[in-house]
């Protein structure tokens, strides 16, 4: 590598030498790529540009393909027709990778490719490492993690699979708008992690000397502008937790989170499969051509199913019958069903473990979760005809929980009593319950009307629709080790 580096190296000066600029500043185009193959045969004055990705000498003809964003194009340089200082510039001092700008007509070959013949031929910058080897690129996974500005010049599947993730958050942007929806942000530096169970990232604030923490979530901060009058915000927050990674987990992620005055979380679960629904038309065009690609059927009405039953189906356990932590402990040794640290997990993060080991992985197609034990939903409204569960729902598909809704706690005396639950768990060894956070309280006590809230992880729902096996694919730089 270090001497495909010397050589290019050399090529830069002996360019400088010729008059030519190894990096100009500035290239104007007329068309993409994509818009030039678009026009008709003898349109002129068109220019274009692009990375060299392929160049084929000729005798007195070279043949190059350029790519830019939106495709590739094939360049006809005619030896008469740019001069002998160009065209032996181009053969002897531009490698693959290079950047170049063409100038000139489209005309179609006599093996019927669209290709531009050039009037004219800039150079626009070197490239002084090589890439990939063209016809088997980055296949290290670990490689497309680290430098995936390879991944993407190399790959149409990956430019393909970034071009989803933003179709998809254009499509729910556009809706969400539509219906009244004010897009907002919040901090992410909280003094008090709050918002979700989890264990958060910790660093100082040097200038005012406190403790400060990623967010876990935005949603504290969104129900407080619900108090200041907003009825409808959502946020596409960048979200930090201190957890353990799996394909289906990163500890820095996209969340959207929304917020609704007015609803509960059974109109909230109207509207998100309405809305899902008429993302995936959006974007695929049809539901069926969105099952053919995905491999979900995301048709008909979606079944709600609560927890327990689900529970009590896939694990064999009445939880009901387990009314508390240990009892609940005591049941999950009994059948050695393996969780992790349970001495040291409330009630409510036993069930989500059981429920997570032993229940998810079986859902395929999409499923409402509802009716959530109350100690797994510190910041759910409890249900008026059973106090022991949340008016909650999860959306969960392929086994990945896409979609977290409730209809929210505004009860400040509720949320208190059960914010001193989580504290004290915290104070027992779990990590992941959440931390008093009288600021939030305080907003609660000037009134709160009633809310459904609700979260998805867009990484997580762009790897269900792209069939991606790891997150990591669908986010361009994930941290690594």
């Amino acid at each position: 590598m270090s001497e495909q580096r010397e050589v290019r190296a050399q090529k830069v000066e002996a360019l400088r030498v010729s008059g030519t600029m190894p990096w100009p500043d500035r290239f104007r185009r007329s068309h993409s790529t994509a818009e030039a193959r678009g026009l008709p045969a003898g349109t002129t004055g068109v220019t274009v540009a692009g990375r060299l990705r392929l160049i084929r000498v000729m005798g007195k003809l070279l043949f190059a393909h350029l790519q830019d964003a939106a495709g590739q194009l094939q360049i006809l340089v005619r030896r008469e027709a740019v001069g002998e200082g160009s065209f032996e510039m181009l053969k002897k001092l531009v490698d693959l990778g290079d950047f170049l700008g063409a100038t000139g007509s489209m005309m179609v070959t006599k093996t019927g490719e669209i290709t531009l013949e050039a009037r004219g031929v800039t150079f626009l910058g070197k490239a002084l490492r090589p890439l990939p080897e063209k016809w088997h690129g980055l296949t290290d996974l670990e490689l497309c993690y680290r430098q995936r500005y390879l991944d993407l010049v190399m790959s149409p599947e990956t430019r393909e699979r970034f071009g989803l993730r933003v179709e998809v958050i254009r499509q729910i942007r556009r809706m969400l708008e539509e219906r009244g929806f004010t897009e907002v942000e919040t901090p992410v530096l909280m003094t008090t992690p709050s918002g979700a169970l989890a264990r958060p990232f910790v660093t100082h604030h040097h200038a005012l000397d406190i403790p400060l923490y990623l967010r876990i979530a935005p949603e504290t901060y969104l129900k407080r502008l619900i108090v200041g009058g907003y009825e409808r915000v959502y946020e596409f927050a960048r979200c930090f937790r201190n957890e353990g990674m799996d394909p289906s987990h990163l500890q820095d992620f996209t969340m959207l989170e929304y917020y609704v005055a007015y609803w509960s979380y059974e109109e909230n679960m109207e509207f998100t499969e309405e809305l899902l629904k008429t993302v995936l038309t959006g974007v695929y065009g049809s539901l069926e051509t969105a099952r053919q690609r995905t491999g979900v059927d995301w048709s008909g009405e979606w079944p709600r199913v609560p927890l327990s039953d689900l529970i009590e189906r896939e694990a064999g356990i009445r939880l009901a019958d387990f009314p508390d932590a240990p009892a609940l402990r005591d049941e999950v040794a009994r059948r050695g069903l393996g969780i992790e640290d349970a001495a040291k997990l409330g009630r409510g993060s036993l069930v989500d473990q059981i429920y997570k080991k032993l229940c998810r992985p079986k859902l395929v197609s999409p499923v409402f979760l509802v009716r959530h034990p109350i100690d797994l939903s510190p910041l759910a409204r409890r249900s008026d005809d059973d106090p022991s569960v949340a008016d909650r729902f999860q959306l969960v598909v392929k086994g990945w929980e896409v979609v977290n809704a409730y209809s929210e706690l505004v009860d400040p005396v509720d949320q208190r009593k059960r914010l001193e639950d989580q504290a004290r768990l915290r104070q027992g060894g779990d990590a992941e319950a959440m931390e008093m956070d009288e600021d939030y309280l305080l907003a609660m006590e000037h009134g709160m009307p009633p809310i459904s809230g609700w979260g998805m992880g867009i990484d997580r729902f762009v790897a269900l629709l792209s069939n991606a096996a790891n997150l990591r694919d669908v986010v361009f730089f994930p941290t690594m080790r």
